[in-house]
């Protein structure tokens, strides 16, 4: 390679075959257009759909706790072994206490050592009559001699 100047005749000092300054600033002035056109035609379609559609207040990570929605059901737990304690605790003061279960026809829950005792002092919990109990479905006690004699009447002359 040759650091001299060529020998072509062009004394500009660049090629003129390989870059037209014309063309790149024709180029640079249309994408500017384009781009500013784009910008134009989002602005007043935002702007558009902003009137025909409002959206209402934006959603904000900041609002108060008074004003806060809970998710709908079923949310998770935040702290399940608690909340499980808790429910275990009012199950058993529920099954070791008296209170009201409807206090406007007088129904009302007592302890269940309590109620345990006075099912035994009436005689134990109303039982159904027994009923003649049914073949259970895998005896064949029946099933067997009629099978014997329907060979012996075939194998018969």
């Amino acid at each position: 390679m040759s650091t001299e100047p060529s020998q072509s005749g062009n004394s500009n000092g660049y090629e003129r075959r390989d870059a037209n300054p014309a063309s790149l600033v024709h180029f640079c002035v249309g994408l500017a257009l384009t781009l500013i056109v784009a910008w134009a035609g989002m602005w007043w379609l935002l702007g558009y759909f902003g009137r025909v559609q409002p959206l209402g207040p934006s959603a904000t990570p900041f609002q108060r706790p008074e004003e806060r929605q809970l998710p709908p059901l079923p949310r998770l737990q935040v702290e399940p072994v608690l909340e499980l304690n808790q429910a275990r605790d009012q199950q058993r003061s529920e099954l070791d206490n008296y209170g009201w279960v409807d206090r406007g026809h007088g129904i009302v829950h007592i302890p269940i050592d309590r109620a345990m005792d006075l099912i035994l002092e009436r005689g134990g919990l109303p039982a159904r009559p027994q009923a003649a109990a049914p073949a259970a479905p895998g005896s064949h006690a029946h099933a067997a001699p009629a099978k014997a004699k329907s060979r012996r009447s075939r194998s018969a002359p």
